[in-house]
Order: structure tokens, then sequence, then C-alpha cells
């Protein structure tokens, strides 16, 4: 006889509330308040599954840079990949997930912003081309760009993909909005999430910490997982892209 109580993973993905709240954690970071005014449910019983999905290490919780009193919730979808895995596998040892991979976007155009474009969002750039090969145009932006780009921010790409964007500069993001169209805009930092104008695209938030604050002999440590931590998220954003640009 086998297991008879189901994987954790799978009872937690199986009430409604918690499914519907995953799959919004999926798409973008959101505080408490975001979740239960698009899950129309009272803010008690949303922390409590937000709770009960921190429990299993499911979703993670990171205070916001802009409003200390609030934090932002994100879905680890590694973690998420393993548990499904770990689920299909505890019903039969055959199953697999399906390694397809995604098709290939040709056409969207993703801007990435965060306040001084100068860190986070010059790097969301250089690996969303990166896995792409320039398939997808990505271009960074800020609400109050820098004079300059943070120098650590090549030495962490050169580590992670061998990329030198050292000659890269800063861009104003409302120069760049007034000049192109995008698909989907995403922020990498609170105070840009607030700051952004209002913009006709697809929008998401990842709701990054700025590497250069912190102590300056773990500056580059900072500044790698910063990198690590973008890389991953965009590699789980390319399906998406694919399934956007997917002609019907």
């Amino acid at each position: 006889m086998g297991e008879t109580t189901p994987p954790a993973f799978v009872q937690a993905a199986a009430n409604p509330v918690r499914w519907r709240m995953m799959t919004l954690l999926a798409e973008s970071d959101l505080r408490v308040r975001d979740l239960v005014a698009l899950l129309d449910e009272p803010q008690n019983l949303v922390s409590y599954h937000l709770r009960l999905l921190r429990d299993q290490g499911l979703v993670t919780a990171r205070r916001s840079s802009f409003d200390g009193r609030e934090s932002y919730y994100h879905l680890d979808l590694e973690r998420c990949s393993d548990a499904v895995a770990a689920a299909g596998h505890a019903l039969h040892p055959a199953i697999a997930l399906n390694s397809t991979p995604p098709g290939k976007p040709k056409t969207a155009v993703v801007l990435f912003v965060c306040t001084g474009n100068c860190a986070r969002s010059p790097m969301a750039e250089a690996l969303l081309r990166h896995h792409t090969r320039g398939r997808v145009r990505a271009i960074s932006a800020g609400t109050k760009p820098r004079p300059r780009q943070h120098p650590l921010v090549t030495r962490a790409l050169r580590e992670i993909i061998g990329v030198d964007i050292a000659e890269q500069h800063p861009r104003d993001v409302g120069s760049v909005l007034s000049h192109q169209r995008f698909d989907r805009v995403i922020t990498l930092c609170d105070r840009a999430r607030e700051a952004l104008p209002q913009v006709d695209a697809h929008r998401t938030h990842w709701s990054l910490p700025d590497p250069a604050g912190g102590p300056e002999h773990e500056s580059f440590r900072r500044f790698l997982d910063t990198a690590r931590e973008i890389d991953a998220r965009v590699r789980h954003l390319l399906p998406l892209l694919a399934e956007e640009r997917r002609p019907a």
C-alpha cells in the first residue's frame, strides 16, 4: 500500500484560495493589501493562508524599501518546481516534469525599471538579452537615473554569464516610455513601483533590495546574490513571454 496522505504541496495547492494566491504571486511580488483586493477576501484569511505557504517555504517575504511597515511576498518558483516533481514521483516514479523548452519569443519588448538604473535593472536587461540571444528586446531605465552604472554590476555579470556592460549608461524612464511601446514593464525596486507613471503594458513587480546598500566588505557578494536572483526570475519569465507572443 502506498502513502495515504497527499504530499504537502498537493494539500497546499488544493485549497482554492491558496491556489489563486500562488498564481498571483507567481506573476508578481505583492503586499497583503494587494492580495486582499485581488482575492476579494478578508485580511485575516489572506494572512492565514500566507503563513501556511511560508511555513512550507513556498512563499518568502521581504520588507518594502519604500514603506518599511509593509512586506512584499514572493512565490519561490524553484521550490515549487521541486515540490511538483516530488509530488509526481510520489504518485509514480515514472512521472516526471515536462522538460519541453519554452517557445521562442521573437517580438516581445520588455522594460526593466529601478530607481537609479545603475544596478538591478541593467542586470535584468543583460540577463534577458543573454537568455533569449537577443530575440526579446530588453531595455532598462530609472525613475531617477544615476550619472553612471555601478562598477560591480559588470563584475557580477562577467562571473555569471561572461557579459560586459561597462559602457552602458543609465536612462530616464520618462524619455524611454515616450519613444517606445512595451509588452511588459517590470519594476525591480519598491520605490520605482510607486513612482512609475501609468503605462499601457503588462506590469510586474520584483521586490529586490538595492545591492549597493550595506557593509563595504560584503558589496560584491550582495551584487552577485542579486544577479543570481534576477537570473532565476528572468529564466522563469521566458515561458510567459513565449506564451504571450505565441500566434493564435
